[in-house]
């Protein structure tokens, strides 16, 4: 029988939430604002109670449904901060926001070893989704992740970690939001350090001849190729001593670089572009000269990121890092081929491989295609076709980001699929954390 007890104060009605990319929403019958470990208990004892789901949120910044749920909808951004420091090993509450972090490490003198170039994400959400950075031996967020503590679904708390529940941490470091509410997650940080970050324009084709050689050279090496263009901007970061002398850009041009042409003008150029679509290949053949080489010296969160002030939609794939080439050669082909106008670059990226359950990089060194397109476009054509070529490449999609798959096409590529499911059925047997997204990429 259901009961008639009264919500706890934290938890109020729902109202409508959209993802920051505009491509899902939902209506939760109940919010919970938790600000605490036993508040999150009360809120899965709550949601367990009237026989609702629950789901928690973190900043909204997975293009996927994957947080959607018209139940209990928790949001964990008032469990956050600095639990314990010990050593290199950094206990933080689970909403925690990345971009919280440099201030939060500074003091101690750690940084993350690597991360992606968005910073808005809580640590649950970034490590729970398979987010990463790039760098061929770097892994993604979650490979950093020494242990975590989930509130389970008969709201117990489950300690994970190397010398506790051993066996369950190649699930449990990467989620999915599926086993459990993640409260608190312990990060294995570095020594703090600078990087030097070179940023050029090259031909594109010379970056694809001899892309493994130039991804697996260097600390860090990405780059984005604008359609309807043959040039490739790279990004080249090396990692240096903490006491480095910084060189950076003077305000002016600082400011044109990362704010009025990646932000004001784009907005500008999208919105045109949407327009008239056939002004596009001429926007991006302008974009590509607009930008200028730079090198800077800079802290590490200030290399990594870039602000994203343009809002957008994005697919990413993870394919094996030596299929690069001829993947994005046959999405240029398909561009071309369709006669799509696309007015966002595609991002490319390598990862190293890693151990986790369920990471894109799993057994195998990653390479990553991603693609994007202005949010108030319709991408669901050209996701189908890009995701078309990424299959063909047994590719595995980023779990934060637009896909169509589903449980049966995914379990082949993830050798310890069905292990993870085994898992799930264990923590959580009546899907009390379970929405649409999860029915279909791991099954009801």
């Amino acid at each position: 029988m259901t009961t008639t007890t009264s919500a706890p104060g934290f938890i109020q009605p729902g109202a409508r939430w959209r993802n920051w990319g505009r491509s899902e929403s939902s209506i939760p019958r109940f919010v919970s604002r938790a600000s605490t470990v036993r508040e999150v208990v009360e809120t899965v004892e709550f949601a367990r109670s009237r026989h609702l789901t629950v789901k928690p949120i973190g900043a909204g910044h997975s293009f996927t449904a994957i947080a959607a749920t018209d139940g209990v909808q928790l949001d964990i951004s008032g469990v956050e901060g600095i639990i314990s420091v010990d050593g290199a090993l950094v206990t933080l509450g689970a909403g925690t926001n990345l971009h919280q972090l440099p201030a939060l490490l500074a003091p101690h003198g750690l940084a993350l070893e690597n991360m992606g170039d968005i910073d808005k994400q809580t640590i649950a959400g970034a490590i729970s989704t398979g987010t990463h950075g790039t760098g061929s031996q770097f892994g993604g967020l979650a490979t950093q992740v020494a242990a975590v503590t989930l509130v389970t679904a008969d709201g117990s708390l489950l300690r994970v970690s190397e010398t506790e529940n051993a066996e369950l941490l190649p699930a449990a470091r990467l989620g999915l939001g599926a086993l459990g509410v993640v409260v608190e997650a312990t990060i294995r940080c570095v020594p703090e350090f600078v990087m030097r970050a070179v940023e050029k324009p090259e031909p594109l084709d010379a970056v694809l001849d001899n892309w493994m050689e130039r991804a697996t050279s260097v600390d860090h090496f990405e780059f984005y190729w604008f359609p309807h263009t043959s040039t490739a901007l790279t990004k080249t970061n090396t990692r240096l001593a903490a006491d480095t002398p910084r060189q950076r850009q003077n305000p002016v041009a600082a400011w044109i670089d990362d704010e009025a042409l990646p932000n004001g003008l784009y907005v500008a150029m999208c919105q045109l572009g949407r327009l008239a679509p056939a002004a596009i290949p001429t926007l991006n053949r302008l974009s590509d000269k607009a930008v200028a080489q730079r090198e800077v010296v800079d802290g590490w969160h200030e290399v990594f990121t870039s602000p994203r002030r343009v809002r957008f939609r994005e697919m990413e794939y993870s394919i094996p890092a030596e299929n690069i080439p001829a993947a994005l050669r046959e999405v240029q082909q398909f561009i071309d081929r369709r006669g799509f106008r696309i007015s966002f670059p595609v991002e490319v990226r390598i990862a190293a491989a890693d151990d986790n359950w369920l990471s894109t990089a799993y057994g195998r060194q990653a390479g990553y295609i991603a693609v994007h397109r202005y949010y108030r476009e319709d991408p669901a054509e050209y996701f189908a076709g890009i995701e078309a070529i990424m299959r063909a490449h047994d590719g595995r999609p980023h779990w934060g980001k637009m896909n169509n798959r589903t449980a049966a096409d995914l379990r082949p590529s993830y050798p310890h699929f069905d292990d993870f499911l085994a898992v799930r059925d264990r923590l959580d047997p009546d899907r009390l954390f379970r929405n649409n997204y999860l029915d279909r990429v791991l099954g009801a």
